[in-house]
């Protein structure tokens, strides 16, 4: 399994925007085969900075992922809203196993 995360930070104004756009795209990700999970999670301290916490299935997955329809649209939605450029980091998970979900 490949969990990667997403580090997000927007501009002030758009958080109620970003935060919509971002719910709509992980609830069509969910449905998604080889998502075994799709998180967002907004920072307590900094309304601003968000972080995506995605598990994808196979290694072919977020491909996969990228190349759906709601995905391009979060993109191309979200992009103008970014304070900087969103960044992630890639992990393999070591418990539990792929068979857990």
């Amino acid at each position: 399994m490949l969990i990667v995360h997403v580090h997000v930070h927007v501009r002030p104004e758009c958080v109620r925007a970003f935060r919509d756009a971002t719910l709509a795209n992980a609830r069509q990700s969910v449905q998604e085969p080889g998502i075994a999970r799709f998180d967002v999670l907004q920072q307590a301290d900094d309304p601003t900075r968000f972080l995506l916490v995605e598990a994808y299935r196979t290694p072919d997955a977020p491909a996969a992922h990228k190349a759906t329809p709601h995905y391009a649209l979060w993109r191309d939605t979200v992009a103008p809203m970014m304070a900087e450029p969103r960044s992630s980091v890639k992990f393999a998970n070591c418990f539990p196993d792929d068979n857990a979900f």
